[in-house]
């Protein structure tokens, strides 16, 4: 008998996140649309000076993105609201410092209008359940060191510091985090 972790992604608790329907991203779903809430995602940071790749990346690069990973969207009606992509194992470049076999996750983010909803958690929990039922038992991150509130959202979700990395897409250290995931149980 194999277990996996279960997330219940539609769930209708009382928060206007609820009435997000989280779907795959699918053949004939708008990467401009995406790109756009990226942008308008990540605005705060790079209005702070921490140029986040997804505050300014194209649309070519968002698909190159996507390629990498199963592209996961938040939608309220036609309107998409939020997004993550994952990938488990996941391959790093030489040098970062990750364990081999680890999941990871990019491009979380949420629609402005829709933050404190709870849907930045959500999208954080299927992360992590998809992770795990992709056979890895670490999630691996990195975000900049700059940005204490995001850092600190993910230690209060169990994520701890591993590393430091520096991309070359960003104007930022970034401070690598790694949380372990149960394992499922055949």
């Amino acid at each position: 008998m194999r277990l996996t972790a279960r997330v219940n992604i539609n769930s209708t608790e009382a928060s206007p996140s609820a009435t997000a329907k989280v779907r795959r991203f699918r053949n004939g779903d708008s990467v401009e649309q995406l790109t756009s809430l990226l942008h308008r995602a990540y605005a705060d940071h790079a209005a702070a000076g921490r140029v986040f790749f997804a505050s300014y990346q194209s649309p070519q690069d968002t698909q190159h993105r996507l390629s990498k990973g199963e592209c996961w969207v938040a939608m309220n009606g036609d309107v998409l609201v939020g997004t993550v992509t994952v990938s488990a194992p996941h391959t790093t470049p030489a040098g970062y410092p990750a364990p081999a076999g680890g999941g990871s996750f990019w491009q979380l983010a949420v629609e402005p209008s829709q933050r404190g909803t709870g849907l930045g958690q959500r999208l954080l929990a299927l992360a992590e359940s998809r992770i795990i039922a992709l056979g890895s038992t670490q999630v691996v991150i990195d975000t900049s060191s700059q940005a204490t509130d995001l850092v600190d959202w993910y230690r209060r979700r169990g994520y701890e510091s591993i590393g430091a990395w520096r991309w070359d897409v960003t104007n930022y250290d970034s401070i690598v985090l790694m949380k372990n995931l149960p394992p499922t149980t055949s």
